[in-house]
């Protein structure tokens, strides 16, 4: 069970700190959910309701669709795109999707490789995308929750004129809720990758060996 703890201790600790603020949330959401229907003479809601409720789901959904995003985006981006000196980066000599034999798939592979990586064809054209491929699923789901329950909530609200499924995402509401999402993790990338050029964080995977020159990208230069 230790070793178990400590080889996931990563997955683990974030998956406790996202529970915790999702309660965190939720119970901050409802107190103010209920401060703004008190404010307009509006029927309360128990959390029980809340938690259920289009509102709660649509200010979780917001969020997790732009991160999303940004891994997508990152992940694939990365293939091609490089920051001279960021660990964030490949160095400009190995920009691209690499070799068969540099990735280990097809008749690269050995007996550790996973299946699908030495099964060649559409199988490991798919697995050699999976990442990427799992991120924008995830996006689009999620986007689309946000979208689903932005548009129930905004039918909900007494005071704000009722529009069709189609129309509330042509709607500022909707495009307003993804946008401030969206440049927040956009400069949040861009700031990572150039920040980890200049600075470090020794002992993190994330960082440079603390002694690496700048214009360093990984080990190999």
């Amino acid at each position: 069970m230790r070793r178990f703890l400590r080889e996931h201790s990563l997955t683990l600790v974030f998956s406790g700190l996202f529970l915790a603020a999702l309660v965190g949330q939720l119970f901050a959401g409802h107190a103010d959910y209920n401060e703004r229907q008190a404010a307009l003479g509006q029927p309360l809601l128990t959390l029980g309701t809340y938690l259920f409720s289009a509102d709660f789901l649509v200010d979780v959904v917001e969020n997790w669709q732009s991160e999303y995003l940004q891994f997508f985006l990152y992940v694939t981006a990365t293939v091609w795109l490089i920051q001279k000196g960021s660990p964030e980066s490949k160095p400009a000599g190995k920009v691209g999707k690499g070799t068969d034999k540099d990735q280990q798939v097809g008749r690269y592979a050995d007996e550790s490789s996973p299946k699908w990586a030495r099964a060649g064809g559409w199988r490991t054209a798919v697995f050699s995308k999976s990442l990427g491929l799992a991120m924008l699923v995830l996006f689009l789901f999620s986007w689309t929750l946000q979208w689903v329950a932005g548009w129930y909530a905004s039918n909900s609200d007494p005071l704000a004129e009722k529009m069709g499924l189609f129309a509330y995402f042509l709607s500022a509401d909707f495009w307003n809720r993804s946008l401030q999402n969206w440049q927040s993790e956009f400069l949040a990338i861009a700031s990572m990758a150039i920040l980890s050029v200049y600075l470090r964080q020794r002992g993190s995977p994330e960082s440079k060996p603390v002694g690496t020159a700048h214009s360093v990208s990984d080990e190999t230069g």
